[in-house]
């Protein structure tokens, strides 16, 4: 089965094959991937062990892996295909809402209202669980409104910042 990911703004073609291998961009992969509950798994890519969490939100793919937060959408070959015949993929325009995936504090908010952002720049630092989780915008913007301030503690889906 083929997938089209894309993960802040870069495209990714996966592969599974009929065998179980995975192949990214064309190239072989060596992963172990393992359910260790509904959405922590361990995965170990080039001998490199990681614990992630993927949680899949209003239509997108939020996944967290060394402290790192990143949104996505992943759409199989039908999917892809249906889109492309509707008149393509919607357009990275709009609104996007930058949510909390898991409660914590918010340690910092290096952006401010008003302020242009690119694609994988910095936006919130969240604290969760002892570590410090730093929260990208998914695509070039501008911070219309950031809804949270430094110190303030949040839930998991907290809207924290928004870019237009």
């Amino acid at each position: 089965m083929k997938y089209v990911t894309t993960i802040n703004g870069q495209r990714f073609d996966i592969e599974i094959t009929n065998e179980g291998g995975l192949l990214v961009n064309g190239q072989a992969r060596d992963i172990n991937f393992l359910a260790l509950g509904p959405a922590l798994y361990s995965i170990i890519m080039q001998t490199r062990s990681h614990e992630v969490v993927i949680e899949e939100r209003e239509g997108e793919v939020e996944v967290l892996m060394g402290g790192r937060l990143y949104s996505g959408k992943v759409q199989d070959e039908r999917a892809l295909l249906l889109a492309g015949r509707r008149g393509g993929l919607s357009a990275d325009s709009g609104e996007i809402s930058i949510k909390s995936p898991m409660p914590g504090l918010v340690v910092a908010i290096p952006v401010s209202e008003g302020q242009g952002v690119t694609a994988g720049q910095t936006v919130v630092i969240l604290e969760s669980m002892k570590m410090q989780n730093e929260l990208k915008a998914p695509r070039d913007g501008t911070i219309s409104r950031v809804h949270v301030s430094a110190q303030q503690s949040v839930e998991q889906g907290k809207v924290l910042v928004t870019i237009v």
